[in-house]
């Protein structure tokens, strides 16, 4: 489907991204996927100023062909890679998402057409981009920037902008883009240009029901040592309780989803401002079961009765470790004994619990991986999402194992955790801790697949120890 906005042989603006589900084995068999949110808000900003837009949705689809084909079929004026800053997927920096953008740019650079990027990697990276064949690389937050680029006012005059210049192919960057402190002030994604019935088919056909995605805020004030926020850095503004309110209600009415994920960094900050969002969407009978992220010190009962009215049926939260001694590494600022309560909180209220779990982190011993065994199989959460460390650029984290990284600097895909400093065991050790965590938490009544994975870590850690040892 060519989603073009206007009848035009030729279109101001061809958007695309590059997070194509196939890319990512993962991510293909969890098959729950989401439009790029930021893409469509950019696009929607565009239109709203009277620009032609069309949108080149790669998700499910050839990305090599569709995107050639859209290139001749509009014409551009502006060839714009825009990733979706909602989405963890990239923010990870994938090195697949990497290649495709760059495939991206030398296409259209081949066929005449100068391409601009904007996302968290080409924030981190600006000349790999430049050289990979973009000419413009979308700094901080995007629309104000997108929009005075793709009217044609002059490069060096743009704040939020990497460009090479063409006389002394030289890269320059202009002042910083200052954030919009009101969100108040942006449309409505530009949801037409969505083939929504691909979404929903991929949903129903494996999960039975439908989701869509919003956005509450944007930015996180917290300061965890190892996260990236090349957008938003530590800011953090949110949208009225009531507008948001009626966003869902809009959704609820238009696109009838079963869910909605709202893909905030945080979710409910503030206990006042989710007070009055439980009232909004009561008082507008806006209710769609939705699932959130936000931290373990702030699910109080107050909040969680607020966001079960509200229609919340999934909190997930960055537990990361059940050691105290790593969590104050991280300067995550929140106690173990916060992580038992927010889940009792949320269990009291039906809402189910999801933990982000993080190992590998840097000095962590078998003492600490046990102590956070051990959390989770006291709080009983009804799933766990686990990762390793993962150093990106910009981080506090980054800076300190930075001498210990070697030629590996981005995980090729979400299910890569690959160990990129020197940690404690190996990557291979700690993808079987993963695999066997899970199948515990996930498949409690297949004991003997539990059995024999938690017998692989043994093994393995026996080898590692046995090597350590100088033992062969």
């Amino acid at each position: 489907m060519l989603n073009v906005s206007e009848n035009a042989s030729s279109v101001d603006v061809l958007l695309t991204h590059s997070n194509h589900v196939f890319n990512d084995r993962k991510q293909t068999e969890k098959m729950q996927p989401y439009p790029p949110l930021q893409t469509l808000l950019a696009a929607a900003v565009l239109r709203q100023a009277g620009l032609s837009v069309a949108f080149c949705d790669v998700a499910f689809d050839s990305p090599t062909e569709k995107f050639q084909a859209m290139l001749r079929a509009c014409a551009p004026r502006l060839v714009v890679v825009c990733e979706d800053d909602f989405n963890f997927l990239s923010k990870m920096c994938l090195g697949r998402n990497r290649e495709l953008s760059f495939w991206m740019a030398n296409t259209a650079r081949k066929h005449g057409f100068p391409a601009a990027v904007h996302g968290s990697d080409a924030s981190d990276h600006v000349t790999q981009y430049i050289e990979a064949g973009f000419q413009y690389v979308l700094i901080g937050e995007v629309e104000t920037t997108l929009l005075e680029l793709a009217r044609g006012k002059s490069a060096s005059e743009i704040a939020g902008l990497a460009y090479q210049s063409p006389e002394t192919e030289r890269v320059h960057y202009t002042s910083r883009r200052e954030l919009r402190t009101n969100l108040e002030s942006l449309p409505r994604p530009a949801w037409d240009l969505i083939d929504m019935d691909q979404y929903r088919r991929a949903w129903v056909d494996t999960h039975g029901f439908f989701s869509m995605n919003m956005v509450s805020s944007r930015g996180c004030p917290f300061r965890c040592n190892w996260c990236a926020k090349p957008i938003y850095g530590t800011t953090y503004h949110v949208r009225a309780p009531r507008s948001v309110a009626e966003e869902m209600l809009f959704l609820k009415h238009a696109y009838q989803p079963d869910h909605v994920w709202f893909a905030d960094d945080i979710f409910a900050l503030s206990a006042r401002w989710t007070r009055d969002f439980a009232e909004a969407v009561e008082s507008l009978d806006a209710q769609i079961p939705f699932k959130m992220q936000s931290r373990c010190d702030l699910m109080t009962r107050d909040t969680v009765n607020a966001l079960k009215r509200a229609g919340c049926h999934e909190v997930w939260m960055g537990a990361e470790s059940g050691s105290q001694r790593i969590l104050d590494s991280m300067e995550k600022d929140i106690r173990v004994e916060e992580i038992y309560e927010a889940r009792a909180n949320l269990a009291r209220y039906g809402i189910r619990a999801g933990f982000f779990l993080q190992f590998g982190y840097r000095g962590e011993t078998r003492e600490d991986i046990e102590a956070t065994l051990r959390m989770v199989r006291e709080t009983r959460p009804d799933d766990v999402g686990i990762s390793v460390s993962y150093p990106l650029p910009g981080t506090k984290f980054y800076q300190l194992v930075a001498s210990e990284m070697k030629a590996k600097l981005n995980w090729s895909d979400s299910g890569d955790l690959a160990m990129m400093f020197r940690g404690t065991y190996s990557s291979n050790f700690y993808r079987a801790l993963a695999e066997a965590l899970h199948l515990e938490v996930r498949q409690s009544g297949n004991e003997e697949a539990i059995r024999m994975a938690w017998a692989r870590v043994h093994k393995m850690e026996a080898e590692a120890t046995c090597v350590t040892a100088g033992v062969q």
